[in-house]
């Protein structure tokens, strides 16, 4: 691993190379908007990530935990990059945000277009709306 070779990588990079942003850019941005915590305390972009450390990054409806195994400049396969992070984030949050998804009364698919007459009638008998 490269932890003995790099000594500080911005925490920035760190999280758009072990795969937990798309892009770089995303992780600074989140990091900027104090939606990533080390220690309880919000950090910037150019924060120096160490070994060992616990990273809570909050998305939309959790907070997903992530505990730092090695350092990563270059973002690599989601294979490799499995060995440099380990998520500790509970079950139950990712089971909270299922119940969230499947709750949510008009929830479809992206891709799967507008409801059909009969599936807007099961959604109007949900809702309790009485349609157009």
């Amino acid at each position: 691993m490269d932890s003995k070779d790099k000594k500080h990588i911005r925490i920035d990079k760190w999280l758009w190379a072990v795969r937990i942003f798309k892009t770089r850019n995303m992780a600074a941005n989140a990091c900027k908007k104090s939606k990533v915590v080390v220690k309880g305390n919000n950090i910037k972009p150019s924060y120096t990530v160490k070994v060992g450390e616990v990273i809570e990054v909050k998305s939309s409806f959790i907070t997903r935990t992530f505990k730092v195994k090695g350092l990563l400049e270059k973002r690599v396969s989601a294979k490799i990059a499995a060995g440099y992070v380990e998520e500790t984030t509970p079950p139950e949050a990712f089971e909270k945000l299922k119940a969230m998804k499947n709750d949510f009364f008009a929830f479809r698919e992206k891709g799967t277009g507008r409801p059909t007459k009969k599936q807007r009638r099961k959604i109007d008998r949900w809702t309790g709306g009485t349609g157009p």
